[in-house]
């Protein structure tokens, strides 16, 4: 995988819809992606980035809350091993789909495993907003994005802007 600058990738972009591939090999490449991608996350003020919506269909996403002292959170290959507890619906919104907001439930409680930049497994538990941003980025690697979680209404209210952003990717400008 050779890596470039890397772009935000935006909505109905295909790769945004496969299921990404396990990341193979723990290199210098890989940490090139990771700092693009902490590059666009920050960019673009969001709180977590999957690289397939950079642009690479691999199995691995990124998050910050960007609370104080809290550092960049880097998953490769993750499981969810379990996700549990009432489900909330919360608002949502997707770097690749910009001015898309909608409801969206989750189970409040996730334990994830995941391997670091070295290699190294490691597995982490909340019940806050980590846990809806892992689910959240999670399933880009799956190909599944918000629209396909919100609510009914939420979708319809979305109808214009995803309108645009099609005709904008049909027109080249993504």
């Amino acid at each position: 995988m050779s890596i470039q600058p890397c772009r935000m990738v935006f909505h109905p972009d295909p790769i945004l819809r496969a299921k990404a591939q396990p990341v193979e090999h723990f290199d210098d490449d890989l940490r090139t992606l990771t700092e693009e991608m902490i590059r666009l996350r920050k960019a673009h003020s969001g709180v977590g980035l999957a690289a397939p919506q950079v642009g690479h269909s691999v199995r691995m996403f990124i998050c910050n809350t960007e609370e104080e002292g809290e550092e960049e959170s880097i998953f490769i290959n993750p499981e969810i091993l379990e996700a549990s507890g009432p489900l909330e619906w919360e608002e949502e919104g997707c770097l690749s789909l910009p001015e898309i907001r909608g409801s969206v439930r989750r189970p409040i409680f996730v334990r994830i495993k995941a391997f670091d930049l070295e290699g190294e497994p490691f597995e982490l538990e909340s019940d806050g907003l980590h846990a809806r941003i892992w689910l959240h980025e999670f399933d880009h690697l799956e190909g599944t994005l918000i629209l396909d979680r919100m609510r009914t209404l939420d979708r319809l209210s979305n109808r214009r802007a995803l309108k645009e952003l099609e005709s904008m990717y049909a027109g080249g400008g993504h």
